[in-house]
């Protein structure tokens, strides 16, 4: 029994020097790898590049949105809708038929009106023919022009050609490339001329009229490039262009009005409110960060930088901002921009984030545009459209 417990416990030191063993490589190798440089915890973080470019200050305000052609149709002859070829939604293009009347009534009209012009034209013939065969001579200008008239040649071709447009007429074709937003009428309707039968929306050609307060009126100019953000699209930036700076200014309000083009994309709709950043002036060649990515620390802005994976803070000193860029301006030492066109600033998870700390860099996850926080943060027409 002695010998079997001195076995036993020969086992048992010999197991824990293994352990103990295999412990101490562990140690020894995180040992090595923090020494060789490789992090133990990379922290995730997201992060952008800094550019080299131009900087776009601008206004901000609200605007509706409306289309440039809402088009209320309505029944230019009176009969009996035949078929409805598109329902409410649809997109239809300019020309497309969207609603045939019952041709019946017209077919008969147009044929009684080409008898009345094939009568008409005999008589005509039947006052001068016999005349000119036996002397030779036929009418002059104005006689021709006196025997149409008695013979009802010209009010019977005027006839027909009023059949021929109703015949015509009874097909309603779409005078735009839109969508069909309502429709009043059913097959077997009778309708009467002047009817409203359905409203057609272009989609495509938008435009918003915005308010610009007076003293903002000389920052923005015709042409220049528009940011537009809405509810109805959220995360999205619309590009537009300012159309037209119109000329009066509201007594009550002080404000003037700007139009804005806009090429909808299905999102933006004619009626919905929007926020639009006009610009108002372009700082040429100049270095960009993300404004998100800009942080304080002991009173003092400073960035991210990801180099050899780990996060570098850097000191800058910053210039204008719109809300979603701001610009890096030279070191006061140095003369120097401490951030490269190309760099990798952080723009998430970098709140906490301390010096040289490890980093894993991911894409930004999709989130609400900056710009359009920026602009619900400020009131419409704002002096100043960038702030040091």
């Amino acid at each position: 029994m002695l010998l079997i417990a001195l076995v036993v416990s020969g086992c048992d030191t010999m197991s824990a020097a293994t352990g103990d063993s295999a412990a101490i490589v562990a140690a020894d190798s995180a040992i090595a790898a923090q020494d060789a440089g490789t992090p133990a915890l990379a922290l995730p973080v997201a992060a952008q590049e800094a550019r080299e470019g131009d900087l776009v200050l601008r206004v901000n305000t609200t605007g509706q949105v409306r289309s440039d052609a809402t088009v209320r149709l309505t029944s230019e002859v009176a009969g009996t809708v035949h078929v409805v070829l598109v329902r409410p939604g649809a997109r239809v293009m300019r020309g497309q038929a969207l609603l045939r009347l019952d041709p019946g009534p017209f077919d008969l009209t147009l044929r009684e009106a080409q008898a009345a012009v094939d009568e008409s034209e005999q008589r005509y013939l039947e006052s001068y023919v016999p005349d000119s065969i036996v002397n030779g001579v036929g009418p002059t200008d104005t006689q021709r022009k006196s025997l149409v008239m008695r013979a009802g040649l010209a009010a019977a071709r005027v006839r027909l050609e009023r059949a021929q447009r109703d015949r015509l007429k009874a097909t309603v074709v779409s005078p735009v490339d839109g969508s069909v937003d309502a429709i009043n009428i059913g097959p077997g309707e009778f309708i009467g001329g002047g009817q409203h039968l359905m409203t057609v929306v272009d989609m495509r050609n938008l435009r918003i009229e915005a308010q610009v307060l007076e003293h903002d009126l000389p920052l923005i100019r015709a042409g220049g490039e528009v940011n537009v953000t809405s509810v109805g699209a959220p995360g999205r930036i619309i590009r537009g262009r300012i159309d037209a700076v119109l000329p009066l200014v509201d007594s009550v309000t002080r404000a003037g009005r700007a139009v804005i083009r806009v090429l909808g994309d299905g999102m933006l709709r004619p009626g919905m409110y929007a926020d639009v950043q006009l610009e108002a002036a372009r700082l040429v060649g100049r270095r960009i960060v993300p404004s998100r990515a800009v942080i304080e620390r002991d009173g003092r802005p400073l960035v991210f930088v990801v180099r050899d994976g780990r996060a570098q803070w850097t000191y800058i000193n910053i210039g204008r901002n719109n809300g979603t860029d701001t610009e890096v301006l030279p070191d006061s030492s140095t003369n120097e921009i401490p951030v490269r066109a190309g760099d990798q600033v952080i723009v998430e998870g970098h709140l906490t984030l301390t010096h040289d700390a490890p980093v894993r860099v991911s894409a930004p996850r999709e989130r609400e545009s900056a710009e359009s926080v920026a602009v619900r943060s400020r009131r419409p027409g704002s002096r100043h459209p960038g702030s040091r």
